[in-house]
Parts: C-alpha cells; sequence; structure tokens
C-alpha cells in the first residue's frame, strides 16, 4: 500500500515528528511505500500544503480567536465562515494530493485529535467522507488534555471539537499511544481504539563520540569536565523543566561534598567541575515562562544552557556554523531529565534509555499506568505536585533533596551507573524496539485491507 503520513510539520525534533519517522521505516520494512504530508518538512522531504504550517499566521489569528478572545471579527458567524474558507482550501489541496499520489491510507496525527489546527480537521474530514479513503488516526494528544482549549469563545468552536476531533467515520480508524487516552475516547465519543506506544531503534548503532560531535562541547562553551545534565525536550510550561532546575542544584551540592572523589567515568571531581543544566529542546512556551526559568536557575546559583540553535533534527551546517543533532546532545551528556507532568507517552524517556543515561522523572500520569510496571529503574520526584503562585510546578523539598542525592550517587559510582542503564536498555528494547512495532502496526493495518 501507499501510505501517506500527516502533520502540521515534519523533520523536527518535536516528540510527533520523531514518531512519525519511526512508523515511515517501520511500514517501510513492511514492504510499503511511505511519503510525508505536511505544512513544512524540515530537514526531510514532504508534500507540503502551506495552510498546514504549525505556525501559519492565520491559523494563529484562528486559535486566539477561538481560545482566548474573539477580537479580529465582528461575529461568530463572520469568524467561522473565513474558518470555512481556509479549510476549503486545505481540503481541495487534500483530495488532489490523494488522487494524484495514489494514496491508500491517509495517517493523519494529532491533526484530529488536539484542536490546534481547526479548518485542517475540517478539511480532513470531509477529505475522508468525499474520498472514502481509509483513514488511521493516530491520535498522541488530545484537546481535553490541554487548558488551551478548554475554554472555547464561540458555540460552534465546541461544536467542531466535539465533531472533529476526532470524527467518527466508518472508515476511519484510530490509534492511541497509552491506556488513559483509550479509555477516554471510548467514554466521550463512544469511539474504539487500539494502542500503539512510543518505540525506538534499540538495534540501531548507539550513539558515540566522533569525528563530527567531538568538538561539540567546545563548540557550545562547555569544559571538557563539566557534568552536562541534558533536558531534551521542547520547552513548554508542562515539561515542569523548573523541577530539573531544582535537582540539578542538589547534585550541584552534593557533588562540591566529593571534591577528589571519582566519577562514574573515572574523571576527577574537582572545585573546578562544573555542573551545567543543558536545554537543548525547541522554544515553545511563553516568554514568561522562559524568564521564570532563567531567575529560578540564577537563584538555585544553577548555571543553564540554551542550545537549541545548534541543536535539530539532523547534523547539518548552517552559516558556516557546525548543526550537532539531538543524538549529539545525549552522546555529551552525563544524565537525563524527564520531569514533565503530561505527556502522551515519552519520547525523550526512550531517547535517554536508549543513549544509556540515568534518567531523573517525575511520574506523570502516562508513566504510572502504561510503563511503570514494566521494571525500569529512574530516579523519581513521585507522582504528585503543586503549583506555586507564579504558575511554576513544586514537588516536596524532601522528593527533591532524595533524588539529587540519588543522581550524584549514581554519577559517582561506576558499576551502578553501568548496572542501572544496561538494565534500562534491556527492557527498552524487549518492549519499545521497532521490531515490536510492526507487530504493532500490522495488526492496525488488517482491517484496512477489507
Amino acid at each position: 500500500m501507499k501510505i501517506a503520513l500527516a502533520h502540521f510539520r515534519v523533520g523536527e525534533t518535536d516528540g510527533v515528528s520523531l514518531e512519525m519517522e519511526k512508523w515511515k521505516l517501520a511500514f517501510e520494512t513492511m514492504g510499503h511505500e511511505v511519503v510525508f504530508l505536511a505544512g513544512s518538512e524540515g530537514q526531510t522531504e514532504a508534500y507540503v500544503i502551506d495552510e498546514l504550517h504549525y505556525m501559519h499566521p492565520l491559523n494563529n489569528k484562528f486559535v486566539y480567536n477561538a481560545y482566548e478572545r474573539l477580537v479580529d471579527y465582528d461575529d461568530e458567524q463572520a469568524f467561522e465562515s473565513d474558518m470555512l474558507r481556509f479549510a476549503e482550501s486545505i481540503e481541495k489541496k487534500l483530495i488532489a494530493f490523494i488522487k494524484n499520489e495514489k494514496i491508500d491510507v491517509v495517517i493523519p496525527n494529532n491533526i484530529l485529535s488536539l484542536g490546534w489546527g481547526l479548518p485542517a480537521a475540517v478539511a480532513f474530514s470531509n477529505a475522508a467522507k468525499k474520498t472514502n479513503i481509509k483513514y488511521l488516526c493516530h491520535h498522541h494528544d488530545f484537546y481535553w488534555e490541554r487548558e488551551k482549549y478548554s475554554k472555547p469563545t464561540c458555540a460552534f468552536i465546541s461544536e467542531w471539537l466535539t465533531t472533529y476531533f476526532p470524527p467518527l467515520l466508518e472508515n476511519v480508524n484510530h490509534v492511541v499511544i497509552n491506556k488513559i487516552a483509550k479509555g477516554e475516547l471510548e467514554k466521550r465519543r463512544g469511539i474504539a481504539s487500539t494502542v500503539v506506544p512510543n518505540v525506538f531503534d534499540f538495534d540501531a548503532d548507539t550513539w558515540q563520540v566522533d569525528e563530527y560531535n567531538k568538538d561539540m562541547r567546545e563548540s557550545l562553551g562547555l569544559q571538557e569536565d563539566d557534568i552536562v545534565i541534558l533536558q531534551a525536550t521542547r520547552i513548554t510550561e508542562r515539561k515542569a523543566i523548573e523541577l530539573g532546575i531544582d535537582v540539578v542544584s542538589v547534585i550541584q551540592m552534593q557533588l562540591k561534598e566529593m571534591i577528589g572523589k571519582s566519577l562514574y567515568n573515572g574523571k576527577t571531581i574537582s572545585p573546578e567541575t562544573n555542573v551545567v543544566y543543558v536545554l537543548a529542546g525547541l522554544p515553545e512556551s511563553s516568554p514568561r515562562y522562559l524568564e521564570l526559568l532563567k531567575k529560578k536557575a540564577e537563584d538555585l546559583g544553577v548555571e543553564i544552557r540554551f542550545v537549541n540553535e545548534r541543536v535539530d533534527h539532523s547534523r547539518h551546517l548552517e552559516n558556516q556554523q557546525k548543526i550537532y543533532s539531538l543524538w549529539d546532545a545525549y552522546v555529551i551528556a552525563d544524565l537525563i531529565t524527564y520531569p514533565s507532568i503530561l505527556e502522551g507517552w515519552g519520547n525523550q524517556l526512550l531517547e535517554g534509555v536508549f543513549a544509556k543515561k540515568p534518567v531523573v522523572i517525575y511520574e506523570y500520569p502516562v508513566y504510572q499506568t502504561d510503563i511503570a510496571d514494566r521494571g525500569f529503574t529512574f530516579t523519581s520526584l513521585g507522582g504528585s505536585h503543586t503549583v506555586s503562585q507564579d504558575g511554576l510546578v513544586e514537588v516536596s523539598t524532601d522528593l527533591v533533596e532524595q533524588a539529587g542525592i540519588e543522581a550524584a550517587k549514581v554519577l559517582t559510582d561506576t558499576m551502578l551507573y553501568q548496572t542501572i542503564t544496561e538494565h534500562n536498555f534491556k527492557l527498552g528494547k524487549k518492549y519499545y524496539s521497532y521490531n515490536s512495532l510492526q507487530h504493532y502496526l500490522s495488526d492496525v493495518l488488517k482491517p484496512l485491507y477489507v
């Protein structure tokens, strides 16, 4: 079959783009032809419909008027008419793409679940009805999981959300990425779905220092003996990076008391040893959140580096300057933080496992329902939090202290470091490999052959 994987963007470092790359490889290994359809192609090739762009200026206007304030239109009818015109443009291009490329199956990723692209959802639903082509909707996130989409400004927006996100059509099947989403979709819409977890290529060559990335630390202004703690996710409020700053602060204090002791890699902790918190992901938060992170780091004496301008989906040169891949960031890291309070699944968690790095986590709900019973060994910040007056996530001081002490112990014990990371790698390969993904996808494709 010829399969089109569709999203607002591809070829970037966000979780959905990365997961689409894995599905593409799995489908191709199974003998299918796969193409990408998106609003931008990033560092890969895709058929582009400009109106699908994640940050299309008109869609940004639609989102603001739909969920914040209706300010750009005289009334709801004018707003709806404008979005329907935009949807019609997407629909025409989508149908032309399906026919011209002789697509057998369209797999929309988040387009029919998240609520970000309202006209896109209308367009994809209409195209499904008019072409009767098979859809396999891959829902990573749902609008009801996000505060942003909880207070529509217009009655028709609420109606669209309950009609198109996702649509209930005979030729449309559904895949979710966790048990919580499966239950909610059934309860809210009466729609059955199949759980396909996120995966990683555990049979690939492990990431190592090589000719390209051997200068990455120096290029980012890091010293060779610095202890690098990596936050690889995008920078958004729900990633709760402030918890990472808390833990790094404790690790830093612990290591200052261990001068002269060896690290897991044989290096000796000296008075000049710095702990640096490196943030490699796309900044997609409010400016205020970024400022709060910077202030918190400054107040706690944590050196924080935002390096996204030097990290991308894949290696390349830009203005005569090396751009490193996200995988290179893992190579230079000594430990990973993953303090998200809300995740559809957890791509960067698997990446940390594959990279054979110890991981500090917050036990977000999906971790508790879908992952915890697999037996991984992570340093935990627990699964309960509060939010401070300034909007930052907090867990108990005792948990932060305990996590920091445990992480420092792992960083200074070679045997413990290797035992934990090898144990986690084996479990990751057992449950979340590409081989397991092919089995999942083979099962979800079967109904589409009928």
